[in-house]
């Protein structure tokens, strides 16, 4: 293992999580687009060290997001919403810097808490998954595909958001190796020659997670940032870790449930750290003062969605199904190095998963040194103005797309096609992360499918095949019936 820590992958490491801080620190950037801006760079940097800085800028990313949402009220990436709720409170109050020392050491926990339950459960399912036939591995992506639906804002169009992904991914060759036809499908009149290996998935993924965030901010308009007048940091810090020895019990469990949460496909942090922020005021003893600037509202929040870290490498590394968009970025980089994620990964490559539990595990504590000892300057981050950051992420979107397969200018265009899609879905209700999951996943989908099929000719195979068959029609059942009464229940409480 020793030889993997090399002064590059450190460097690497400790760069990447500073990159990705500086992202999350500044509203509407978030750790996605910066995973997604940096994806092509790995290309020359190979498995490890790529992977390095990746996993640098997700934990870098997803902790900055606490800065704007404590000191100005602004969430800096999605799963920083809640952090706002008792966080803001507490700098209007003068304690902006107590409580981003909580919101940081919360953060160090969960994302440590969530690396021994990747280390710990990854290579055991894994190792279970191996047993899947083709029928299995159709119905996990079938599973993941409905508890993605389930947990999307509203079923019916996270189901089509999904298809919607499967169906775009089956543009282009239908490869006879997957029991095709070789003839292609899907494809307008007068694109053959574009559309014929259907579209690249990095420039799709660079598309939907950072031209459609330009997009998204230019059409609000680019404001022209706060000053550092506007950061109300207050005086010097009364944190003591005495305030973290109370919550012990908060700090835990709002770590596991983020956890937990990454684990489901296409969740996302904003979910985990809205569960782990609901479970905290039903269980305190003082629920009044939530919202109020109560320091257990940011534990739980912050450990939640850092908590998601790990837990959302679990199915990427085990099943091959990432647990978030940002997870899904990394399917990008392991393509670029031509390795396929699944239940064979870990055991194939032991290198590379003793690197990213290594990077994942010196990320965590480069975040929580960094941003403790140097708070202050961080805070100033948000002062950065966007007219200015805009164009430099803009130009690095469209050279990596154009470079990632040895300068293709279709894969521009696909960039512009997916940004603008993206930026057009949200208007119209669909949903990115079950869409990019699914345009991911239906291709494994359809070839597990049709060789299922090929293999015993009956569609009860899927029925029958084995009892782990029989778990997962019960897990699918169990998915869509929880996501209906859910909805019920939700439409009786706004009636």
């Amino acid at each position: 293992m020793l030889e993997i820590i090399t002064p590059l992958f450190l460097s690497l490491i400790v760069g990447g999580t500073l990159v990705g801080i500086i992202f999350g620190a500044i509203p509407g950037m978030t750790a996605t687009m910066a995973v997604a801006v940096c994806l092509p760079l790995t290309y020359s940097l190979g498995l490890e060290n790529g992977l390095a800085l990746l996993l640098g800028l997700y934990v870098g990313g997803i902790s900055g997001g606490l800065v704007p949402a404590i000191l100005l009220g602004i969430p800096g990436t999605p799963s920083s919403i809640t952090t706002t709720f008792d966080g803001y409170p507490m700098a209007q109050r003068g304690e902006g810097e107590k409580a981003l020392r909580i919101g940081i050491v919360s953060s160090f926990v969960g994302g440590i808490i969530s690396l021994i339950v990747l280390w710990l459960f990854a290579p055991t399912l894994a190792d279970f998954a191996i047993k899947f036939s083709y029928v299995e591995k159709f119905l996990i992506i079938f599973f993941a595909m409905t508890v993605m639906a389930a947990l999307s804002s509203d079923m019916l169009m996270g189901v089509f958001s999904g298809v919607l992904g499967v169906f775009v991914s089956l543009i282009g060759t239908y490869d006879i190796s997957n029991g095709g036809n070789g003839e292609l499908r899907l494809i307008p009149p007068g694109t053959e020659y574009w559309l014929e290996s259907g579209f690249s998935l990095l420039p799709v993924l660079i598309g939907l997670f950072g031209l459609a965030a330009i997009l998204e901010q230019a059409e609000i308009g680019v404001p022209k940032g706060h000053s550092a007048k506007d950061l109300q940091v207050g005086p010097k810090s009364t944190f003591s870790f005495a305030i973290i020895a109370r919550n012990t019990f908060n700090l835990i469990r709002s770590s596991l449930i983020g956890t937990f949460v990454g684990i489901l496909p296409g969740v996302g942090g904003s979910a985990a750290s809205i569960i782990a922020y609901t479970n905290a005021k039903t269980f305190s003893k003082t629920p009044e003062n939530f919202g109020k600037g109560e320091p257990a509202g940011i534990v739980a929040s912050e450990s939640g969605n850092n908590g998601l870290t790990g837990g959302a490498l679990v199915p990427l590394l085990s099943l091959g199904i990432p647990g978030d968009s940002t997870t899904a970025l990394l399917i990008g980089a392991f393509t670029l190095q031509g390795i396929q994620v699944g239940p064979l990964f870990i055991g194939n490559n032991p290198v590379t998963w003793d690197a990213m539990i290594v990077a994942m595990l010196i990320a965590n504590v480069a975040m929580f040194v960094m941003m403790y000892f140097a708070i202050r300057y961080f805070a100033l981050v948000v002062t950065i103005p966007k007219h200015i950051l805009f164009p430099v992420i803009l130009m690095m979107c469209v050279i990596g797309a154009y470079t990632i397969n040895y300068g293709i200018m279709f894969d521009v265009w696909t960039l512009l096609i997916f940004g603008v899609f993206g930026w057009l879905a949200g208007k119209i209700g669909i949903e990115i992360a079950p869409f990019i999951i699914g345009f991911i996943l239906g291709p494994s989908a359809e070839v597990y499918f049709v060789k299922s099929l090929e293999s015993f000719g009956d569609l009860t195979i899927f029925f029958t095949k084995s009892w782990i068959a029989v778990v997962l029609w019960l897990l699918i059942v169990g998915s869509v019936a929880g996501s209906v009464l859910m909805a019920r229940k939700q439409r009786r409480m706004s009636e």
